[in-house]
């Protein structure tokens, strides 16, 4: 059988980069190449390490080539991630594309509107709003002197035929870069902005619509679907990467929050165009509004004649009325169109709640920052992916972590497609180039309490300390929360001095963890963010030390809502939800140990529950196949060993 093309420009992608193709790379590549000549779609589980960015470009541009006319989208879950193909992955596929065939593949980035600056607010700012920034003749500090740079910068890169994207601005804080691009919302549009010729967001659409390839992210292709494909060119394939994330990420982009403060503040913008008792109601709406979230309680919100859904429709009201009041004007009053803009976003946002519609959930969040706020989120996101996402074009997902619970149908169902072969897709497992059980020992603290809403145990506390002690640092704590991230740093930096122990919220993520990496001797204790996002290769992390099983919270509005959904369909709502979120985190957690051939270590799960409860099998089904023990002597030996030192536990 005559080579693939596909295959010839992943033997010479690989070659280029200087690697060594993968076993689970071709059989990737060949999945994918099937479902864009078929149309089925595919879930597709590619271990890290796989190299799975090449094993889905390589059939792409071999698409591309044979059919010139078809354009294919691949959406990354992150900016970083979008950047990393488009500065790394693709030039080298597109390279090796070109010295086998001779043929070369147009590409694109596309990112969302606020992404790139906005020339209209670069040459002529944002009212007083940004006036009030800038600095004085000969001041170089502050956001002001970070919003003159920016300034500078996106006239340089207009001149120069760039695009003025984020990415490649000065160094700047996220108020600064507010002054210099514009909200979807308050973008007058091509034909109405004086600068629309000009317009950089424009111009990165025209090149999306003029190339093969193009690059965007889950929050983008979550906006497309949410207003009927307006926000991505036409496709005829499209290329999920990190599809683990693309339900929380379309959740996002679908929810909206609304509160006193933000009413208030659109309210005062859109003063000096309103009558006086206009501009009066809209502001008594805010405090309105405060009075309903004060005589509500903390949670959802479902009474339609609640004291708080009638502080709605008084916003709702409000916000018509203004927005009727700012409409006409002349066509060059720009504040003018985006005072009414911000106006408007106040007043769907106010409706879509007050509707209490069964396909929303909504609920009062409480924080010291923010105070008292409303929330609302889709109870589901399965029908608009169905229908906007998988009906049109062959989709490929994949992800290291899609079988959750040994296979994929927890992941189909919440992306909307039904039983596997009904609904034309097909799930397939490509492996890891690691051998999990003889690189990875996951040991589960039988011994221990149960966690209980109390905070962390004292035994909790000790066995972290103990396992820290025997891997001599080196480890990446991961918690169910703040607190008890941070009691655990404190135990151990008063029963492990000699060892350094970070904690999230110390200072700056991104700081704590080049840190982290630069003293392989160091431990680094966190949340959320570290359990999918941080990467350790080599000596840096032998132990990781998950605290407890990562349910949601059992008061989270969203999450309760979706599982009383699945219950009342007749199904198994916290198997669906609770378990199917707890199961993904634990396969990204664990996934942090062994990112290359050579790493060696143990995860250690200190809730008893994994091996004890009934669903414990369905969540360890979720985690790499490690070789696992309940000893704990077992575990400390194996961490002693790797560091070199012989010796039991300091407890006896």
């Amino acid at each position: 059988m005559p080579e693939r093309l596909a295959d010839r420009i992943l033997a010479a992608a690989v070659a280029g980069i200087g690697g060594q193709q993968r076993p689970g790379q071709g059989v990737m590549a060949d999945e994918v190449t099937r479902t864009f000549d078929t149309g089925e779609h595919l879930l597709v589980q590619a271990g890290t390490g796989t190299g799975k960015s090449l094993g889905y470009l390589a059939p792409a541009l071999a698409s591309l080539v044979e059919n010139p006319d078809r354009r294919i989208v691949i959406a990354t879950a992150t900016l970083a991630l979008q950047a990393q193909l488009a500065t790394k992955d693709i030039p080298a596929a597109v390279e090796a594309c070109e010295q086998v065939c001779g043929e070369t593949v147009s590409h694109a980035i596309l990112k969302g509107r606020s992404n790139y600056a906005c020339l209209l607010r670069v040459r002529e700012g944002q009212g007083a709003e940004q006036d009030a920034l800038l600095p004085e003749p000969g001041e170089a500090t502050g956001v002001g002197a970070e919003v003159v740079a920016l300034r500078r910068w996106a006239e340089d890169e207009a001149e120069a035929g760039r695009l003025a994207d984020r990415d490649d601005a000065p160094g700047h804080t996220p108020a600064a870069w507010a002054q210099v691009s514009v909200p979807v919302r308050e973008c007058l549009g091509a034909q109405r902005c004086p600068f629309g010729v000009e317009c950089l967001v424009e111009k990165s659409r025209v090149r999306a619509r003029e190339s093969q390839l193009v690059v965007t992210n889950h929050a983008l292709l979550a906006v497309d679907a949410l207003h009927g494909g307006t926000a991505l060119p036409e496709f005829d394939a499209l290329v999920i990467d990190e599809a683990h994330e693309l339900v929380s990420r379309v959740t996002g982009a679908a929810s909206v929050e609304l509160g006193p403060a933000q009413v208030e503040r659109v309210a005062r913008r859109c003063l000096s165009w309103l009558s006086d008792d206009v501009g009066v109601e809209f502001l008594e709406a805010g405090d309105a509004l405060q009075l309903g979230l004060d005589a509500a309680e903390v949670g959802r919100v479902t009474d339609p004649d609640g004291e708080l859904t009638a502080a709605l429709r008084v916003v709702r009201a409000a916000a018509r009325a203004a927005v009727t009041g700012l409409a006409g004007g002349k066509d060059d009053e720009t504040e003018r169109r985006q005072a009414q803009a911000a106006a408007q976003e106040v007043f769907d946002v106010a409706e879509r709640m007050a509707k209490l519609d069964e396909r929303d959930v909504i609920w009062v969040s409480e924080s010291e920052r923010l105070g008292r706020q409303l929330n609302c989120a889709p109870l589901s996101v399965a029908g608009l992916l169905r229908n906007q996402v998988f009906d049109n074009h062959p989709v490929v997902l994949t992800s290291a972590t899609l079988k959750i619970g040994g296979d994929f149908r927890s992941v189909a169902a919440s992306l909307g497609l039904g039983a596997e072969g009904a609904d034309d897709w097909r799930g397939v497992d490509v492996g890891s180039p690691f051998d999990y059980r003889t690189q990875g020992i996951l040991y589960v603290a039988r011994q221990l309490p149960p966690p209980n809403r109390d905070g962390t145990s004292p035994e909790v506390l000790a066995e972290i300390a103990e396992l820290l002690w025997a891997a001599d640092g080196h480890t990446l704590g991961l918690f169910a929360s703040q607190r008890a991230a941070e009691a655990a740093a404190r135990y151990c930096r008063e029963h492990v001095p000699e060892r350094l122990v970070l904690c999230q919220g110390d200072a700056h993520l991104t700081r704590l963890t080049t840190e982290f990496l630069n003293d392989e001797e160091a431990s680094l204790f966190g949340t959320l963010s570290l359990w999918q996002g941080i990467d350790v290769p080599g000596d840096t992390c032998r132990l990781v030390i998950i605290d407890k099983i990562p349910f949601p919270r059992p008061d989270d509005p969203l999450m309760q809502a979706r599982q009383q959904a699945v219950a009342e369909a007749g199904g198994n709502g916290f198997m669906a939800v609770a378990a199917t979120h707890a199961g993904l985190l634990l396969a990204q957690g664990s996934g942090r140990l062994i990112r290359t051939l050579t790493d060696r270590g143990v995860v250690a799960v200190l809730d008893p529950r994994l091996v004890t409860a009934r669903y414990g099998s369905f969540l360890k089904a979720s985690m790499p196949d490690f070789w696992m023990t309940t000893d704990r002597e077992t575990a400390i030996g194996a961490l002693r060993r790797l560091g070199g030192s012989a010796g039991g536990s300091r407890s006896g």
